[in-house]
């Protein structure tokens, strides 16, 4: 091989030079690698989509532990709101501090007869974007990997998510439809078929929690920042203990263009970081304030606040299509759940309140679509002082252009015992992953064609470009 760039970079383009750094690094310069481990046999080659003409952006709100659904979602009727007072014990919301749902008048999918939701007392914003027809509760989402009926489950008839339960594992499953290991996640496989179409590819999916599977895709990077703005090179862009001959050094080190093969892999994606801070740096500057308030102590609320402010810079960018991941922790709650989790609730709901304003402002309500996840929900039962891992959760989808003030999917038959509770009141998930991200993903422009590729199990949900639930 001649020791020139031009070949160097003939060879590296024949042997996937992308391929190492993409899966064991993350864009940004800050973060921890993601799992290396290829997982990706059942995945297939998308067909990159025609550049949109218009703007939307897709926000995971992640919220890490497993989030405990019974107190989120509270059921609200007289009879299930007996038996969950009755399972529950010390652990349950009085009924009188619950906030109320109306649903609208001709909803997608009635609820069973008699049966009511509402919601934690504590979800104030997520109640007042619910009335104004902005927000929606998926009910029972879960890991699956094909329709299961609770024999099904007993009898191990069917394939199962692997390692259920599990934190890491079903985290990974949630965010990716395939193993605990995989290297790509659906939020980035979109951003695979849409990152053609950004004028600056860097810009297609953003982190700003640190680092996720959900985000990386086959030929997109995440690109993570902090609640702050873009991470800077300090040390290469100014003097290194008033050395500008060091950071000379530095530049020439990380940046420069090298002959061998991992080499120059590396200064290449060194100097699109470098130059991807510049570019969102100027942008952030130059894009319109966000007059929105956010509460500067709620975490969730700082990154979401950061991705308002990313959106606002969105033509400085060149951005038509953009997948953001944010983050909350301390949902593991065996232990102090009354304590503990409505504070994290009014954090989640205060920060995505302040988000959907915020897109209101900026004139994009419509062409943004926040939704909620978590490892798993928990068992209904307690444990004594909080509860334990579970499988099927409630969650939330917020946007201009959800049709909200109504549930979507199927209402799990409540308690324990029952055809959906694989013990201790584990719900068995009535709507899978596939199937609620599908639809996201169709909102988002992904073809029926292009379906599988984001998600290799969605034709066994038959959700290849279909809307089953209904949300948009």
């Amino acid at each position: 091989m001649k020791n020139n760039t031009t070949t160097v970079q003939q060879g590296i383009q024949n042997l996937h030079r992308r391929e190492f750094l993409k899966r064991s690094s993350a864009l940004g310069v800050a973060g921890a690698a993601a799992p290396f481990a290829i997982n990706m046999a059942a995945m297939g080659e998308a067909a990159a989509q025609s550049a949109p003409a218009d703007y939307k952006a897709l926000v995971c709100v992640f919220m890490y532990g497993g989030n405990d659904y019974a107190n989120t979602v509270v059921t609200s009727d007289t009879e299930t709101y007996n038996r969950y007072a009755t399972i529950r014990g010390s652990l349950a919301t009085p009924r009188g501090q619950l906030l109320t749902l109306t649903q609208r008048a001709t909803p997608t999918q009635a609820l069973p007869a008699g049966r009511e939701y509402a919601l934690a007392p504590q979800l104030t914003g997520l109640q007042s974007l619910w009335a104004a027809g902005k927000a929606g509760v998926v009910l029972n989402v879960g890991t699956l990997v094909a329709p299961t009926t609770l024999a099904q489950y007993n009898a191990k008839s069917v394939a199962l998510p692997p390692k259920l339960f599990s934190h890491n594992d079903q985290q990974s499953v949630w965010q990716s439809s395939l193993a605990e290991g995989s290297t790509s996640g659906w939020g980035g496989r979109m951003g695979d078929l849409f990152m053609n179409g950004n004028s600056t590819s860097t810009f297609t999916c953003i982190n700003v929690s640190g680092n996720a599977v959900f985000m990386s895709g086959q030929q997109s990077v995440q690109y993570q920042v902090s609640s702050s703005g873009a991470v800077k090179l300090n040390a290469a862009a100014g003097n290194v203990y008033g050395s500008s001959a060091v950071s000379a050094a530095l530049r020439e080190l990380t940046q420069a263009p090298r002959s061998h093969l991992m080499e120059f892999e590396h200064t290449r994606l060194m100097k699109r970081a470098v130059d991807a801070e510049a570019l969102l740096t100027t942008g952030l500057a130059t894009a319109p304030a966000i007059a929105t308030p956010f509460d500067s102590a709620n975490s969730l609320a700082v990154q979401l606040q950061m991705v308002a402010k990313i959106i606002a810079a969105r033509t400085a960018l060149g951005a038509k299509r953009q997948v953001f991941f944010v983050s909350i922790g301390g949902f593991d709650l065996h232990d102090f759940l009354v304590a503990q989790h409505p504070g994290l609730l009014a954090n989640v709901s205060g920060a995505i309140k302040s988000f959907y304003d915020a897109t209101e402002a900026l004139g994009v309500a419509n062409q943004v679509t926040t939704f909620t996840a978590s490892d798993f929900g928990r068992t209904l039962t307690s444990n004594g002082d909080g509860s334990d891992h579970g499988w099927g959760s409630h969650h939330f989808v917020v946007g201009g252009a959800v049709k909200g003030q109504q549930f979507f999917g199927k209402a799990p038959a409540f308690g324990t015992g029952t055809v959906d509770d694989v013990g201790q009141g584990r719900l068995l998930p009535t709507t899978s992953v596939d199937t609620f991200g599908s639809e996201l993903a169709t909102w988002f422009g992904v073809t029926p064609s292009n379906m599988r590729s984001v998600f290799p199990s969605a034709g066994n949900f038959g959700a290849l470009g279909a809307t089953p639930l209904g949300i948009f």
